[in-house]
């Protein structure tokens, strides 16, 4: 069987909701499951954690491109919908490293390549992504090795 944690949590977590009646909780994970049986058959696998993680970050990256178009848009009551979304989905991924983890691990990473300028950045992006991946927003890391390597 695959190293499956995540999945049941999610299911277990839409029958809770069924019994509170809570309807946005229930549809939004059984969004999330629907998802991942959706990839399952798409690839022909049993999803391993570290995949469902993926998928529920790709999700999440969704939700939160949909908010800030709804907020731009001055559509206050959807937007709040896509961050209610965003907040349930988040409760099943690890426990995310703060700035300043990613700060010192981004520092660690481009000394160990010996990076020197933003021509390097795939190289660490390379190496963090298989050292932090699930654990941080990739949109915030980029963010701080651009910074790290512009200096």
């Amino acid at each position: 069987m695959a190293n499956q944690t995540i999945r049941p949590l999610i299911e277990e977590a839409v029958k809770v909701s069924m019994k509170n009646r809570d309807k946005e909780t229930t549809s939004t994970l059984r969004m999330a499951i629907s998802e991942l049986k959706k990839e399952e058959i798409d690839k022909r696998i049993d999803l391993e954690d570290e995949q469902v993680i993926q998928i529920l970050q790709r999700m999440i990256k969704q939700r939160k491109d949909s908010y800030s178009q709804f907020l731009d848009a001055g559509r206050n009551e959807l937007a709040e919908k896509e961050q209610n979304e965003i907040n349930i989905l988040s409760d099943f991924l690890p426990e995310q490293l703060s700035e300043e983890e990613l700060n010192l691990i981004v520092t660690d990473v481009i000394k160990q390549t010996a990076a020197s300028g933003p021509q390097d950045m795939g190289k660490v992006m390379g190496s963090l992504k298989q050292r932090i991946q699930g654990n941080a927003d990739m949109g915030l890391v980029s963010k701080i090795v651009k910074e790290n390597l512009s200096d």
